[in-house]
């Protein structure tokens, strides 16, 4: 049970809480005791993928942070509120509704590096104080601009299973009292005509770590001559980790109860399939364990998922010909 059990967070589910629907179904099954972490915050009111780190994989789950995600989300135009999401309160309005045509037009503004304003409404952290306490205690909140990359950014179909409205990256809206009153809405009905102004559109975003959905959803409709919000937010992709390999709340029940969790749960090296893999001998294995370095190992320079096997041993980085260990496995 070292590895990862992705979850399809649904609606107002907290990533904390998906975390203890996993120790609960481990708890369940007989598994044993075992860390337990997320790779990647998800607010309540976003869904979707939700990397689940068990064991030995909660070493790499900090590492799952820094990867790139994909969205799917829709902004809805006109109205634009204080948190930039169904969340909050209207702060400004506008009667201009985008074309498909001019909507087209202006996403390439927002393909490759940008610069962002993250909302103030967000975890990031002002003088020692999170910017969503600060917001909510009425205080103005001046966040400094980031660079984050959009690797890609295109109008998509709607999408069922999970409308939502939240941020990327954590989000930090109003507490949960005030989310009981929202009634989230999707993107449905046949696609616009030519010419046809828009109420709100579906988007689908590949950005990079740090990317705030919310604020990019503001500066498009801004760039439209309007104003929005996000109205529904579903992660397709976190990492290496998308969809097709998620499971439901029900279906992590079902599984413990019939201690079939492994059947769902991937292999800790899942989380590195993007490096290459370092086969070691017994001796160099035992080494690295030690914490020792290895010379003269034909490799070439950067990140490795070394292994003994099957046997995952130690994620190292190769310099020179010399390895190092980042984060070593305690696995037999």
């Amino acid at each position: 049970m070292h590895g990862w059990i992705i979850l399809d967070k649904p609606l107002g589910l907290g990533s904390t809480q998906g975390v203890s629907a996993v120790k609960r179904a481990l708890r369940q099954g007989g598994y044993g005791k075992f860390k337990v972490g997320h790779g990647g915050t998800l607010d309540p009111l976003a869904t979707g993928v939700l990397p689940i780190a068990v064991g030995e994989a909660t070493k790499l789950a900090g590492r799952m942070l820094d990867g790139d995600k994909v969205y799917d989300f829709t902004i809805r135009f006109g109205v634009q509120t204080d948190t930039l999401d169904l969340e909050g309160v209207e702060i400004a309005t506008s009667d201009v509704r985008p074309t498909s045509a001019q909507l087209a037009a202006v996403l390439g503004r927002f393909t490759g590096p940008i610069e962002q304003v993250p909302p103030a409404y967000s975890a990031l952290k002002v003088d020692g104080q999170r910017a969503y306490d600060l917001a909510r205690a009425g205080e103005e909140v001046m966040l400094a601009s980031r660079s984050v990359t959009i690797h890609s950014l295109h109008s998509s179909p709607a999408r069922g299973g999970g409308p939502s409205a939240s941020s990327a990256d954590g989000g930090g809206g109003p507490p949960q009292a005030e989310r009981s009153r929202l009634v989230p809405s999707t993107a449905s009905g046949p696609p616009p005509r030519a010419g046809e102004e828009l109420e709100e559109a579906t988007l689908t975003a590949h950005v990079s770590k740090g990317t705030y959905i919310r604020s990019l959803a503001r500066d498009i409709a801004l760039a439209l001559g309007t104003v929005g919000h996000v109205t529904m937010l579903r992660r397709t992709k976190a990492g290496p980790f998308d969809l097709s390999g998620a499971i439901s709340l029900d279906k992590l029940d079902e599984l413990a109860m019939a201690r079939a969790l492994e059947d769902v749960t991937l292999p800790l090296r899942a989380a590195l399939d993007d490096i290459p893999a370092l086969p070691l001998t017994s001796d160099q294995a035992g080494a690295l364990r030690q914490g020792r370095v290895l010379v003269g190992v034909a490799a070439d320079d950067g990140q490795h998922f070394a292994c003994f096997g099957d046997i995952p041993v130690a994620l190292v980085e190769v310099q020179d010909h010399e390895v190092r260990v980042v984060r070593g496995f305690n696995l037999d």
